[in-house]
This record gives C-alpha cells, sequence and structure tokens, in this order.
C-alpha cells in the first residue's frame, strides 16, 4: 500500500513510519539548541533616511556570514497576518482528499504536497505543504485567486483573495529588503529592483503536524533555498534553526518580525558576497507548527548576472557563470533534491552540460569535414 502523508492519522500513531526517520547525524539534537542573536532592520527608520552606522555594518556582516536577519516596523497589517493564518488552518484542516485536489505534480513547484511522498523514498519532511506562484506583474493581478478557484472550487475564493492581498504585501516587503541589501553591497537604493521585475515568486503555507517521535525526524532537512529572497513569519510554536559558527541555533519566534533568507540565486547576484542561508526545520511532540513563507524570485529567463557598479565595487572576478532562474527551478525540480550543496551541485551540472554541448559540437564539425573530403 502506497504511503500517505495524513496528517490526522499519523499524528495519532505511536511510531513514525520509517522513509520519515533521518540519519542520526541529521537528526534534531536532544534538548534543543542554543539561540541565534538575529541582526534586526527596523524597515520604517531605513526608508525613513536611516541606513548608516553600526547597524547597517552589523547587518552586512551577517550576510556575509550566515544570510539571515528580522525585519520589524515593515508595515504588514497584523490583521492581514491574522487572516493569512485563519485560511491557513482552514485549509489544513479539510479532509486529505480534499486537499489533494490541488496535488503538486511531479516537476512543478505548487500545489499540495503531503511530504515528499511520491517523489522521494527515505529522509521524508514531516509537513504538509501548499504552495502557488505569485506575480507583480499587472497582468497577473488576480492569479492567486483564480488559482485557488480553478484547483479547490468557488467556495476557496475568500481564501484566493486572503493570500492575493498577502502576495502582494511580501512582494512590496521583499522590494523593500532589496534596497536594505543593496545599501548593504555598497549600491544605491533600488538598485536591485529591476532585477525582480516582472517576478515569478511563490507562496507556501507549512504545516508541521505534532510527531509522535519528533527526536527521529526533521519538518525540513538542512538546505539552502534556491530562490532568490525568502520571507518567513513563524508562529509562536517554533521551530525554525540557523546553521552558523560551526552549529545549528535556534530562531525565537517572534510575532512582530520576518525572518529573512538569503537564497542561492541572490548569492549568485551578488557575486557571492551575500551567503545563502543554510537552515532546517525541527517538528514538535505537541503542538503543530505553522509558517507563512513568501519566495521573491525574478522573471523565468531573466540571466542572473551581478550588476557592473557591484562588480566594479567588488573588484573580484565572475563567482558563478551566467544562469537563468529557470534552469535552476528546473534543475531543483527535476534532477535534485535541495541540500546544503544545491548551488554548488548545479554549477558541475551545468559546466558537464556545456562540455558534452561542446563534445557534440566538435563531433559534428569532424563528421562535416570528412563528408567534404
Amino acid at each position: 500500500m502506497a504511503l500517505v502523508f495524513d496528517a490526522a492519522v499519523l499524528s495519532r500513531k505511536s511510531d513514525i513510519p520509517e522513509q520519515f526517520v533521518w540519519p542520526a547525524e541529521e537528526a534534531p539534537t536532544v534538548g534543543g539548541v542554543e539561540e541565534i542573536a538575529v541582526p534586526v532592520v527596523d524597515l520604517a527608520e531605513f526608508k525613513a533616511g536611516g541606513g548608516a552606522g553600526d547597524g547597517l555594518r552589523n547587518l552586512a556582516a551577517a550576510c556575509e556570514r550566515h544570510g539571515f536577519f528580522q525585519v520589524v516596523n515593515h508595515g504588514v497589517d497584523p490583521k492581514l497576518l491574522a487572516e493569512a493564518y485563519r485560511c491557513c488552518d482552514a485549509f489544513y484542516a479539510r479532509p486529505i482528499d480534499e486537499k489533494r485536489r490541488a496535488q503538486r505534480r511531479p516537476g512543478e513547484n505548487y500545489g499540495y504536497a503531503g511530504s515528499f511522498v511520491g517523489r522521494f523514498n527515505s529522509r521524508l519532511p514531516w509537513k504538509e505543504t501548499m504552495s502557488f506562484n505569485c506575480s507583480a506583474a499587472p497582468e497577473n493581478g488576480r492569479m492567486v485567486v483564480d488559482y485557488f478557484v480553478a484547483v479547490l472550487g468557488e467556495e476557496y475564493r475568500h481564501m484566493g483573495e486572503a493570500y492575493q492581498k498577502y502576495c502582494d504585501e511580501m512582494t512590496r516587503l521583499a522590494l523593500d529588503v532589496t534596497d536594505v541589501l543593496a545599501t548593504c553591497l555598497g549600491l544605491r537604493r533600488g538598485a536591485l529592483r529591476g532585477f525582480f521585475e516582472g517576478d515569478n515568486s511563490v507562496m507556501r503555507l507549512n504545516n508541521y503536524p505534532p510527531c509522535p517521535q519528533p527526536h527521529l525526524t526533521l519538518g525540513t532537512g538542512p538546505h539552502h533555498d534556491p530562490t532568490s529572497l525568502t520571507l518567513l513569519h513563524q508562529d509562536e510554536v517554533g521551530g525554525l534553526q540557523v546553521f552558523t559558527g560551526g552549529a545549528w541555533r535556534a530562531v525565537r519566534p517572534r510575532s512582530d518580525a520576518f525572518v529573512v533568507n538569503i537564497g542561492d540565486t541572490f548569492a549568485a547576484l551578488t557575486n557571492g558576497r551575500h551567503v545563502s542561508c543554510l537552515h532546517r526545520a525541527v517538528v514538535n511532540g505537541r503542538a503543530a507548527r505553522r509558517s507563512l513563507t513568501f519566495f521573491l524570485n525574478p522573471q523565468l529567463d531573466r540571466p542572473v548576472v551581478p550588476p557592473p557598479e557591484l562588480l566594479a565595487v567588488d573588484g573580484r572576478p565572475r563567482a558563478y557563470s551566467d544562469f537563468t532562474w529557470r534552469e535552476f527551478l528546473e534543475f531543483t525540480q527535476k534532477q535534485y533534491r535541495s541540500d546544503a550543496s544545491t548551488l554548488d551541485a548545479f554549477v558541475a551540472w551545468m559546466r558537464r552540460a556545456v562540455a558534452v554541448e561542446g563534445a557534440m559540437e566538435d563531433g559534428q564539425n569532424k563528421n562535416q569535414v570528412i563528408s567534404k573530403n
């Protein structure tokens, strides 16, 4: 019988299926870990003309060390955030068959997924997710609403409306954050916004059900997000951990803050100046944990190339060859399971592909010469 991640059933069992058991060296630390001292950006102060001094220098250092910080005074309405959580709870309270009407299909990065069942057979994460695309492009102003209605039915229109508003706010906030990061890089404010024009972003609702054996599994395994920037809001249960200084550190939930993770694509955009955040999520034996995650991405076919002014300021050679978000996305969806080495694996994969293409061209040229003779 095929494995199905039905939270209502599995959470009541005494043992978890073996597919969810992680190797001892990757399993969570019994007794927990120390908390990380999180750099905090006051966005309202920055937009009002702040952005100099020790605070910005400390943020720049954090971006170059572990790629993680928090944003407060961000302008997101608490009522909108509360409604996003209410809709999240309502969706995950539905029967498994109803949620699976939006089943994520192989090779796609949107839809409902009960763990990675069907895609992988081991080290499965103890979670279920609902992901959907969103974009600030004018022609996509209703794409979230249309998606919810199309795959789940008219009764989900309100949920689609709520997440349409939430995604619009996340896009606004994410672009504001790029201004902060541009300043950290020694660039003018707004220097990075154009890269995300016509974005192909993703919103994800995460549900980590109570787990009968939380010490054996993970909600999300260690990985770098392949995306550009991640804006995450976690509930009061907590569970997010960041790897820095050779150890895992817990991130204390803060209701008035959004967590920002730098992803692989943004690291490449900054020529490696800012590093992609290595993180994971642990689960709880008593309470479900929820988080709302927004992934800012460029257009699918936009080349990921550092701004010329950054290369001039940096003075270092290019750290990565050109690639597009479409190429990287397809690699993570069809070729590779995202982990702590995703970008390096992608670079190696591209080099092999170029070498094979070059060898084929050489062979064709030789055949043409022979045929002429």
